[in-house]
């Protein structure tokens, strides 16, 4: 399950929320399609609620609504995914991966790609870096306000993350520097984080 928590998603480009036929003939999946919440639900829902909405071709969460966390209603185990984002002032926001339906949030079971218009501070989490597990030296997010754009591969053999075409980190689901960090995080108390089968 791949969930996304308060932001605004959406393929920014010229082909707005379109595969190409090399793209769908690759094996690529469309999770949004411009128009409307189609292949999403909130999380342990069965539909989504009013505070998600599209306009202009994006999908936008009104904080004020209470959105909730939503999931795509397809299953991934390994995946790559590609999408642009767009955070305004103060924004805190990310993406879940791998997570499942037990636990009382997402994050209890999924690690969580921190998406964040941040403060320039010492030791805060800012955009692309995996909460609490890794991070990179690098901060190329763009202003809020700003498109961006994330990619993250999620592979038996490697798994890694990039934000607006720049590297920032990478390591091995399960390997044992991956337990050893979550040994170390806010996330060890939980039994069923990053465990799913899938």
């Amino acid at each position: 399950i791949v969930s996304i928590a308060a932001l605004v998603l959406m393929q920014h480009d010229d082909r707005h929320n379109e595969l190409t036929p090399e793209e769908t003939n690759a094996g690529w999946l469309l999770l949004f399609d411009g128009s409307s919440t189609k292949g999403w639900h909130n999380f342990k829902a069965e539909s989504v609620r009013p505070g998600w909405v599209v306009r202009d071709g994006a999908l936008v969460c009104v904080a004020d609504l209470h959105p909730g966390d939503i999931v795509t209603d397809q299953e991934f185990d390994w995946f790559e995914l590609t999408l642009e984002f767009k955070l305004e002032k103060d924004q805190n926001s990310g993406i879940v991966i791998r997570a499942t339906n037990e636990g009382q949030t997402m994050w209890q079971s999924g690690p969580e790609i921190q998406l964040y218009d941040h403060p320039a501070e010492e030791g805060v989490e800012i955009s692309g870096y995996l909460y609490q597990l890794y991070k990179s030296e690098t901060d190329v997010q763009k202003p809020a306000g700003e498109w961006n754009r994330l990619r993250v591969l999620i592979s038996p053999t490697i798994c890694k993350t990039e934000l607006n075409g720049v590297f920032y980190y990478q390591f091995v689901w399960g390997s044992e520097d991956f337990w050893s960090r979550v040994k170390k995080s806010k996330f060890s108390k939980y039994p069923y984080f990053a465990k799913a089968e899938r």
